[in-house]
């Protein structure tokens, strides 16, 4: 075989190296700061880490693309810096690093490759792919080696730079609206996806930052009565090369590329530095409605893949620096099944992750960050540690552990699944309330003591360390996954749109078509299926914990059966604001924002205590029971005996705490029937001393919920409920 010297390609030409002068400058912070230097002179500061590179060139790229290169020759602990004069905000720029091709000890430095700043704070272009971009010769007969093979291709023409920005804002305007945790609502969306096809937003504002920021978007945010948006990724990301050769894009941007950088196709009004601005007024904007916002952030790998991915930034700058090589470094360690994993562990990929949370808290307005394959993060060495220096770090940070922090508890390592086991501070998805739920309103569970836990906060898992029910955000469906309307009219994936023989996405749903795979015009199977998606959201909203909804579930979205639309940036993975149009959609939205107004004015429905179940008062009233369908309170057995019917009685008498006057909270109380069997059912109704009477707040197995106050019904009498639903009843007594 030839020598890799032997194999490389010639650059097509050499770019102009002449141009201003680089004063020394300092090596902090890290990225492109304008900023004055000495005697005055304004410019730009660029610092780099680069741990064991030969050589680094900053390269400014002109408007008609015209490059030049600047050596930086300043080294101070491995970062590489120098004050340019003159540069100013909306310039251009890349690095290219120089050092030594060995693929077999985990070095990939390649020259010829333009490399983003991992700081870069703005992203002009778009990843397309071409060979060029790639460190290795990536058609290179013999694949087996590909990776070894150095391309000497200038990537310069095809790959995005990063531009400078401005910093022009102090944030003294805003108000955060700082939710407690045990009141917030979550409500995940897609920037993009959420406002593409609403009618409210002017077109050009569509699929933006500034489309999110319009009333019309904000309007249904805030007349929903949610308190945060939790977007979807928005740092720069590219999209995958298999996807790009089955002409698709990566829709949901779990590929990020730029920690700092605010996803361009996002923007308005332009790509160079102007994204910047933009989503910071859409920030300020939803603060102003009242709305947080968190950031799904993708902390554990990057766009640039495996081995066999291109070379776009961190690759070129310390491949062994910044991400897990196996024990033959040609090699990724990959815990999260996209070709690469960051090394947490190493002190200059802590302080990428650090510092770009920071950035997003100080700099951008954000609120909080839900932490995709958070597991990941915590990996020490190999195994998923809780005292490992990610969780460290933001546990001390005076800025990070104010936010509000929620980890995806899983990754696809050995040992990756660590529902409940994050430390204090932080939050988790709750997939045991997810499936539990599912399982009951399909008829699948065996018993219900996992679902009585959930129902009541999962303490199982979260009563330990000072955790609080509001350690669990529990949810029903997610992007990852069916729809709320698919889950019900679904009971197998249908992905075959996204090109992969319909292999992608999980096989266990856990749904149930209601007896026809996919839509249908039966209009007994329709009505089922609209009574059960008021049954599971009307579950999601009654439990104790944090709710998160997905965008458009309120409103009976559909992605066709698609469970991993991923890669359907089209009306598949878009909210389709039409769907109110029809009674029974319209419906379901009416029922959402009531039960998210019922939600808001109920303590007893937002507790910040896990409950105890033991007699509260001389009455023997708990602050939690339960009854099976003879009114009787369940015993041991109960829990272990199949059933499809469950009382859940919440004393408003009993909650811990005091509000912000030192007061003792005090609320309703309520009593909650879930019964999921297919024939109506007579349910005996605790009499005193839990009730005297019972006032009819929700019932499921209506369509319309609106209307005058509720039927009142007396303890120790009977109540029909329907069957497959939900019933929630106010509880009067005369004590």
């Amino acid at each position: 075989m030839a020598s890799a010297t032997e194999q490389e390609a010639v650059p097509e030409h050499a770019p102009e190296r002449a141009g201003p002068p680089v004063w020394p400058g300092a090596p902090t912070p890290l990225g492109a700061r304008c900023r004055v230097g000495p005697d005055g002179v304004a410019g730009t500061n660029f610092a780099l880490w680069a741990g064991g590179a030969e050589a680094v060139e900053l390269c400014l790229f002109a408007p008609d693309g015209t490059e030049r290169r600047l050596p930086l020759t300043e080294l101070t602990h491995e970062i590489w810096h120098g004050f340019v004069p003159g540069v100013e905000a909306g310039q251009r720029y890349g690095y290219r690093v120089h050092g030594r091709w060995d693929p077999w000890t985990g070095a990939r430095w390649n020259p010829a490759k333009l490399l983003l700043d991992p700081y870069a704070r703005a992203v002009d272009g778009d990843f397309e792919l071409p060979p060029e971009v790639y460190g290795h010769v990536r058609d290179w007969p013999q694949q087996h080696v590909a990776d070894t093979v150095r391309d000497e291709r200038d990537s310069a023409p095809y790959v995005p730079k990063g531009v400078v920005v401005q910093d022009d804002d102090d944030w003294a305007d805003d108000r955060r609206p700082k939710t407690p945790w045990q009141d917030s609502v979550i409500y995940e969306l897609h920037v993009k996806g959420f406002t593409r096809l609403h009618p409210g937003i002017p077109e050009r504002l569509r699929g933006t930052y500034a489309g999110l920021a319009h009333p019309a978007a904000i309007e249904h945010l805030v007349q929903l009565g949610v308190t945060a948006v939790e977007l979807l990724p928005v740092h720069q990301f590219a999209h995958e090369d298999h996807l790009l050769r089955r002409g698709l894009r990566n829709h949901w941007g779990y590929n990020s590329i730029g920690y700092f950088a605010p996803h361009a196709g996002y923007s308005s009004s332009g790509t160079t530095g102007q994204q910047v601005g933009e989503f910071k007024r859409m920030v300020r904007a939803l603060h102003a409605a009242g709305i947080e916002v968190i950031l799904d952030v993708v902390y554990n790998h990057t766009a640039e893949a495996g081995e066999l991915g291109p070379t776009l930034s961190l690759k070129g700058i310390d491949n062994r620096g910044y991400y897990r090589l196996q024990s033959d470094a040609r090699r990724y360690a990959d815990y999260t099944g996209c070709g690469n994993t960051l090394h947490v562990v190493q002190p200059q990929v802590l302080r990428l992750i650090t510092d770009s949370l920071r950035y997003w808290v100080t700099e951008m307005g954000v609120d909080g960050f839900r932490f995709d394959l958070a597991a990941a993060l915590a990996r020490s060495m190999h195994d998923v540690d809780m005292l490992s220096p990610f969780l460290a770090v933001i546990a001390q940070d005076p800025v990070l552990r104010r936010v509000k922090l929620i980890a995806e508890p899983w990754d696809v390592g050995n040992g990756g699944y660590q529902v409940g086991a994050f430390p204090p501070l932080w939050t988790e998805w709750n997939d045991r309330y997810r499936d539990a739920v599912r399982d009951f309103w399909r008829g699948a569970l065996h018993d219900v003591r996992d679902l009585g836990y959930r129902l009541s906060g999962s303490s199982d898992l979260y009563a330990w360390g000072g955790r609080r029910p509001y350690a669990s955000v529990n949810f029903v469906t997610a992007h990852d996954g069916f729809t709320l309307r698919d889950l019900v009219t679904y009971e197998r994936k249908h992905n075959e749109a996204n090109g992969e023989g319909n292999r992608d996405g999980t096989n266990d749903n856990r749904s149930w078509n209601c007896g026809t795979e996919g839509e249908t015009d039966d209009p007994g199977i329709t009505a089922l299926r609209l009574r059960q998606q008021r049954n599971l959201l009307t579950t999601l909203l009654l439990s104790t914990g944090v709710p998160m909804l997905v965008a458009g579930d309120e409103m009976g979205r559909t992605q066709g059966g698609n469970n991993n639309a991923y890669c359907q940036d089209n009306e598949t993975g878009w909210v389709d604001w039409t769907l109110p149009d029809d009674p029974g959609r319209a419906q379901l939205l009416a029922l959402t924002r009531r039960l998210l107004a019922l939600r808001n004015h109920h303590p007893v429905l937002r507790r910040r205590a896990f409950f105890s179940g033991r007699p509260q008062g001389a009455d023997g009233l708990r602050d939690l029971a339960w009854f099976t369908a003879d009114g009787a309170e369940m015993t041991e057995p109960d829990w272990y005996a199949p059933t499809a019917t469950l009382g859940l009685y919440l004393s408003g008498r009993d909650i811990p705490g005091r509000d912000e006057r030192g007061e003792q909270i005090a609320d309703d109380s309520f009593l909650a029937v879930l019964h999921a069997g297919p024939h109506p059912l007579d349910f005996r109704l605790p009499g005193p001393p839990w009730a005297e009477t019972y006032e009819l707040v929700v019932d499921t197995s209506r369509e319309d919920q609106s209307g005058p106050p509720g039927t009142v019904h007396r303890g120790g009498g009977t109540l029909t409920v329907g069957a497959r639903s939900v019933v929630l009843l106010r509880v009067e007594t005369t004590g």
